[in-house]
């Protein structure tokens, strides 16, 4: 079965399964950094830092803000925390079938 449906979470482990997208949000997390900041960080153009930040804001996993002629790029933790339960409640369905797993092979 395929579902179709795209949702914000999806949109936000889209965005994590980047390691340069994960590392832009970690430094994101730790300050406020402008585009051009994280850019110097990287191994790649501005435009494809850029990208990377688009992708992180769609996903509403930060914001930019404008200050002065910088855009400020901040991290969005209330993201991040919706990420955690979605995962957690993966977690704990599958907790459930193991030991529905378990309790029928202790009957055999």
């Amino acid at each position: 079965m395929v579902v179709e449906t795209k949702s914000k979470t999806d949109d936000v482990f889209h965005a994590l399964a980047d390691s340069t997208r994960r590392d832009i949000l970690r430094r994101a997390g730790m300050d406020a950094s402008s585009v051009s900041r994280l850019a110097d960080a990287y191994p790649m153009s501005f435009a494809a830092v850029q990208k990377h930040v688009v992708v992180l804001e769609r996903a509403g996993l930060v914001t930019k803000r404008r200050r002065g002629r910088e855009q400020l790029v901040e991290a969005s933790p209330e993201t991040l925390a919706e990420a955690r339960r979605a995962l957690d409640d993966l977690e704990e369905v599958w907790r459930g079938r193991v030991e529905r797993m378990s309790e029928l092979l202790e009957s055999d």
